[in-house]
């Protein structure tokens, strides 16, 4: 038996007390809200919350779990990496605790925004998983899904979990 391999994230819906939205603005993707991959030796908040300080510079609270959405479809490589593996993303709400706004290597902009704001510019590949963010009452998504570098996005199947 050959056993799977997937990639880990974690993405951060990070409000401040102005109900604001945290978006960067990635040079190959353009904005998302931050996150990233979990290194090995790392819990996933540990991971999540590292990956928003380097991204934007600010720490968080974790506040709860609003979604797990399967990316299962493999993606053309970049970066001398030939081929991308089927990826499980983790995707919490956040709240903003402290720190300036700084940008990185992954962000060439950080910036503040309201939630309609926010929905307008967040990038098409992503679109589907900030809009459940937004709209989470209680409960969390398992969702799976299919992109591809056409931007396209294609829902396989969804669940809803209630506390």
């Amino acid at each position: 038996m050959i056993l799977p391999t997937h990639i880990v994230s974690a993405g951060g819906i990070i409000i401040n007390d102005k109900n604001e939205i945290l978006l960067v603005k990635n040079p190959r993707k353009g904005w998302e809200y931050p996150g990233g991959i979990i290194e090995v030796g790392e819990t996933v908040p540990q991971g999540l919350i590292r990956e928003i300080k380097e991204e934007s510079g600010i720490d968080v609270e974790i506040i709860n779990i609003v979604g797990i959405y399967s990316n299962i479809k493999k993606k053309k490589g970049y970066n001398g990496v030939k081929e991308i593996p089927t990826i499980v993303n983790i995707d919490f709400i956040c709240k903003y605790i402290s720190g300036e706004l700084t940008t990185s290597d992954e962000s060439i902009d950080v910036k503040w925004f309201t939630k309609n704001e926010a929905l307008k510019i967040v990038n098409s590949k992503i679109q589907y998983r900030f809009k459940k963010a937004l709209d989470y009452r209680s409960g969390f998504i398992c969702a799976g899904f299919c992109t591809n570098s056409d931007d396209e996005f294609e829902l396989h199947e969804e669940y809803k979990f209630d506390r």
